[in-house]
């Protein structure tokens, strides 16, 4: 039997403090704070905080987020997408809600309304199948 300090909760927050390189994919259950670097993808089924500091380049897929810091790659936001006054966005977007401040820098295509969430997530399930079959 777990001990209930043994247990994970989803809804912890993990932090990847500045001065962090990862290449490679993060999956959590949980919110991340990333202020690092990261050359992969990331997949949460809850919130993720890019902060000023943080880069990432890859595909970034979540329930809810806020970005202060850059990211390259396509964003995949179930809920609201918060880009605030540092952000500097390369790439597109598909999310529920959008919410941009001034002074964020965004370049690419932007996709909203919840069907375009049922499809992104359906493409985007396809695509992770034919990954691991190849």
């Amino acid at each position: 039997m777990k001990s209930k300090s043994s247990e994970i909760s989803p809804n912890a927050l993990n932090t990847i403090v500045e001065g962090t390189t990862i290449v490679g994919t993060i999956r959590s259950k949980g919110d991340i704070r990333f202020d690092g670097e990261l050359e992969g993808d990331i997949n949460l089924a809850g919130k993720l905080v890019i902060g000023t500091s943080g880069k990432v380049k890859g595909q970034i897929k979540c329930k809810n987020s806020e970005i202060l810091g850059k990211v390259e790659g396509q964003i995949i936001v179930e809920d609201l997408l918060s880009l605030k006054e540092s952000a500097q966005i390369t790439g597109d977007i598909i999310t529920g809600k959008l919410a941009v401040e001034p002074g964020a820098s965004f370049t690419g295509t932007c996709k909203m309304s919840e069907g375009n969430m049922a499809h992104a997530r359906e493409e985007s399930n396809k695509k992770g199948k034919e990954k691991e079959v190849a």
